[in-house]
């Protein structure tokens, strides 16, 4: 008896044993599930027949299903694109077969809502005790957040790139333009002169006029994308800008397209050039129109709105703070993801050849950059696009505003005036200008010559005519050298933009003045007066 109570007691602590095993085990099969399912990675084992063996909740969510569904399932019975699951199967037995480990840098799975995520992959292979991998171990990050940080930042360094190019094309037709259009105005005040002027030879310089004039608006579209356009900013209210141009919207969209405007009640104050403001205006404007041939809603709305640092983070060219925000909304054809990834690239269009420039849209990026905003768009095909122009916020203080010379004044002179140009024919063409009214001009072709010039000259030099880039000495130098020696000496810098002008000082110093190129002979001849008196 005593023996059986024993064997009964031996058997039941057995039991007793094993359960207790089982619920360890139990218990360490739900911890490690639950590691599994807590890491946000993917991670999964497959056999050689594309099989999964073992999956984390990840991978479940990324194929809508559940973990216990895709036991003994393949990617091709959840993922509908035969590529993607080729490529994963021909990874997985290369892995298998080699018996080395492998990392994928990149690869796209489509989730069960069709949406394209990224992945960086590590798989290696599970080895049996028979040296023979049947199975194979992947663990994948989801980089697709990383991905498209990477690819704002690569859009960014190409249309920097791309603005550079612009600036500087811009620039020299800048100075060709100067040549083109003074000249022809130069002829065509000559002509109309005579008793009898050749209607003809008045037409032809008109039309060179004329083109020359075009050939500028486009310059500048390049120089406001670039970012280089000369500029004067002051503080505006970009309610009073969209009510003052409400009319003419009007005009410019038609009778087929309703206009609704919601502006913000109380002041939004830029700091910003009115003439740019209102190009970025018209040119979304105009943009909706196109988008909506057969009639639409074009919305335009004004709002106060703060860009946190989670916002500014996402994206690269955004900053975190107060901002005003312009929103040009249509109702329009929309536009794909391959479209709206180089909308921005100049000369980059959609429309018919003779129907658009492609600049329209690089234009106001460049504006919005170079005030430091932020655009965004959203476009879906069919439904419509919006356009968010982000500007920060400005606070009032006073502006100075640059003389001009009042209709009918005398713009002649006897002064004395140095011009510095790099450019023979545009030197040319100034000094013809100025000494054909009077003045007394001495010219040099670069910087160093310039001061070399003024060093030997004993009279007074009244006023600087200077271009900004230049070889040896460039114009901010120049200005900088002969006004420490000659203080009372004006300067007017000729510029085809003002960045590097400005990069010593601002556009409100006392004495730094901008004339754009192309210039009229009259426009150069007002500038030079209008300093030339400020003097007196």
């Amino acid at each position: 008896m005593p023996d059986e109570l024993f064997a009964n007691e031996r058997r039941n602590a057995g039991i007793s044993a094993s359960m207790r095993a089982a619920a360890t085990q139990a218990k360490q099969e739900a911890f490690l599930r639950q590691v599994l399912d807590i890491n946000p990675n993917l991670i999964f084992a497959k056999d050689r027949e594309g099989r999964f063996t073992l999956v984390n909740q990840a991978v479940a969510e990324i194929y809508g299903t559940t973990v216990e569904e895709l036991i003994g399932k393949t990617d091709a019975d959840f993922n509908p694109n035969a590529e993607e699951v080729a490529f994963f199967r021909r990874m997985d037995l290369e892995v298998m077969n080699s018996l080395q480990e492998k990392i994928i840098p990149e690869e796209v799975i489509t989730d069960a809502k069709g949406k394209l995520h990224w992945l960086q992959t590590v798989k290696r292979p599970i080895i049996g005790p028979d040296g023979i991998a049947n199975q194979v171990l992947g663990v994948a990050t989801d980089i697709t957040e990383r991905r498209h940080l990477e690819e704002q930042l690569r859009k960014s360094q190409k249309m920097e790139a791309l603005g550079h190019l612009a600036g500087g094309i811009a620039h020299d037709f800048n100075n060709l333009l100067a040549v083109v259009f003074g000249n022809a105005e130069l002829m065509l005040e000559r002509l109309k002169r005579e008793s009898k002027p050749e209607p003809r030879l008045v037409t032809c310089l008109e039309l060179i006029i004329a083109a020359s004039k075009r050939a500028e608006s486009l310059t500048r579209q390049l120089l406001a994308f670039s970012r280089r356009q000369a500029m004067n900013p002051v503080v505006l209210d970009l309610n009073v800008v969209l009510a003052e141009m409400e009319s003419l919207l009007h005009r410019v969209i038609g009778e087929d397209i309703t206009l609704r405007v919601h502006r913000q009640a109380k002041p939004l104050n830029i700091h910003a050039d009115l003439g740019q403001i209102e190009q970025i205006l018209m040119n979304l404007v105009v943009n909706a129109r196109d988008a909506m041939p057969c009639g639409g809603t074009l919305t335009i709305t004004t709002d106060a709105v703060e860009l946190d640092g989670t916002y500014a983070a996402r994206h690269s060219d955004a900053r975190a703070g107060s901002h005003v925000l312009l929103s040009v909304s249509d109702t329009g054809v929309g536009m794909s993801t391959e479209i709206q990834s180089r909308i921005f690239e100049p000369f980059f269009t959609t429309k018919p050849v003779g129907h658009g420039t492609g600049l329209g849209l690089s234009t106001v990026y460049g504006i919005v950059k170079h005030a430091g905003g932020h655009i965004s768009v959203q476009s879906e095909i069919g439904v419509g696009t919006t356009f968010g122009v982000y500007l920060p916020i400005a606070e009032l203080f006073a502006q100075k505003t640059p003389p001009r010379s009042a209709d009918g004044r005398p713009l002649a002179g006897h002064e004395t005036i140095l011009v510095c140009e790099d450019e023979e024919d545009v030197l040319r063409l100034a000094c013809e200008v100025l000494e054909g009214s009077g003045y007394h001009v001495l010219a040099a072709g670069n910087g160093r010559a310039a001061q070399d010039l003024a060093a030997r000259f004993e009279g007074p030099i009244h006023l600087l005519l200077t271009d900004v880039v230049m070889p040896e000495a460039n114009g901010r130098q120049l200005a900088d050298a002969l006004r420490a020696a000659r203080p009372q000496t004006k300067v007017l810098f000729m510029t085809g933009y003002s960045s590097d002008v400005l990069k010593n000082g601002d556009a409100g110093e006392e004495g730094l003045q901008l004339l754009p190129k192309p210039f009229s002979p009259r426009a150069l001849l007002s500038r030079v007066r209008d300093l030339l008196d400020a003097c007196l």
